[in-house]
């Protein structure tokens, strides 16, 4: 029962975990990142569709993201999603392939990035807090029920906050290596 609940903890951390790591992947750093783009929806056939489902991106250069719709005629789509996205970038288009080169960050850019970054870790943060409320809130009432002891109890939220303090030490290990590349020219 004291298992369950650990276990079913760090399966809702490690999802606070996966979904910053998926929102982070989206912040534009100093190279090229096909994560970049690959959810810009795109108004195919009167239907947005996700950018990766009609192209395939790959990085050709460090700054640079080359695209190649799998349908020539969403080539125009394609081009027109990206100008009206606020990634600021220009695509160029030869007819066959889409071309996005990043310019630099400027240093006004990279800090609105970084508290962006921080913002988001310590939404992951307090979301791993309310997991760790949630399960000590149902480990009081195990013990409550008497289906546990004080003693059980007491070992079981030690658990919960070492489990608390190692996701607590990924998200930061995150949040260095994010702060990194936005800071990398």
């Amino acid at each position: 029962m004291i298992q369950e609940a650990l276990v079913d903890a760090e399966k809702r951390m490690r999802s606070a975990i996966q979904s910053l790591e998926e929102d982070l992947a989206g912040v534009r750093t100093g190279r090229a990142s096909p994560q970049l783009i690959e959810k810009l929806p795109v108004e195919y056939y009167g239907q947005p569709v996700p950018l990766v489902q009609l192209a395939s991106i790959s990085v050709p250069e460090s700054r640079q993201l080359l695209i190649r719709p799998f349908d020539a005629s969403a080539d125009k789509e394609i081009v027109k999603a990206i100008m009206t996205s606020d990634l600021g970038l220009t695509p160029v288009s030869d007819g066959k392939n889409i071309r996005l080169t990043l310019p630099p960050l400027t240093e006004e850019r990279r800090r609105e990035l970084l508290k962006f970054v921080n913002h988001r870790l310590e939404e992951a943060r307090i979301a791993v807090r309310n997991v760790r409320r949630d399960a000590i809130k149902d480990l009081r009432e195990f013990e409550e029920k008497k289906l546990i002891s004080e003693d059980e109890l007491k070992r079981a939220e030690e658990d919960v906050q070492k489990l608390v303090d190692h996701i607590s030490e990924e998200i930061d290990e995150i949040g260095k290596k994010k702060e990194q590349e936005i800071m990398e020219f």
